[in-house]
């Protein structure tokens, strides 16, 4: 996986700009707060686990990890329902699509939007996740950080 560069500048630069001096002389003005989302990331891939995760970290949101899709609904079961599944297809144990399957046969998540993300592109493997319940399908050859980020804001 590859960052981009020109991705990251911009999202850095998304914040109020001003200069270190400027802060040290006059207080930062009162920033709204509101309630930090919580979002469950699910891929078996360590490295993938780790993109998503600092991705959506460096965006304002809570991120819980999970290894395949059965450790994700025990760690919804403990830790409670989040706001949003972002989840890989081709996992161990529960895949992506059962992950799915099973979040909206539960009244308790039946709600919870889930973004699958996964290198599975055909036309037979977006009908499947359309089929589960997944609400967006991202396919990792076309990753863009970007759009994982308005794709989250649109859905939560």
């Amino acid at each position: 996986l590859i960052l981009n560069v020109a991705d990251l500048i911009k999202l850095g630069l998304r914040g109020e700009r001003r200069s270190v001096l400027a802060a040290l002389v006059r207080p930062a003005p009162a920033r709204e707060v509101r309630a930090q989302k919580r979002i469950v990331v699910v891929d078996d891939s360590i490295t993938t686990r780790t993109l998503e995760k600092n991705i959506l970290e460096a965006a304002g949101y809570i991120v819980q990890l999970a290894t395949d899709g059965q450790e994700a609904l025990n760690s919804i079961a403990t830790d409670g329902v989040p706001d949003l599944i972002v989840s890989d297809v081709v996992m161990p144990r529960l895949d992506g699509f059962g992950l799915t399957q099973r979040v909206r046969e539960d009244a308790q998540t039946a709600d919870v939007p889930v973004i699958l993300v996964t290198s599975l592109d055909s036309p037979e493997d977006k009908a499947r996740g359309i089929e589960v319940g997944a609400d967006a399908y991202i396919t990792k050859s076309s990753f863009d950080q970007n759009n994982l980020l308005e794709t989250i804001e649109q859905l939560i």
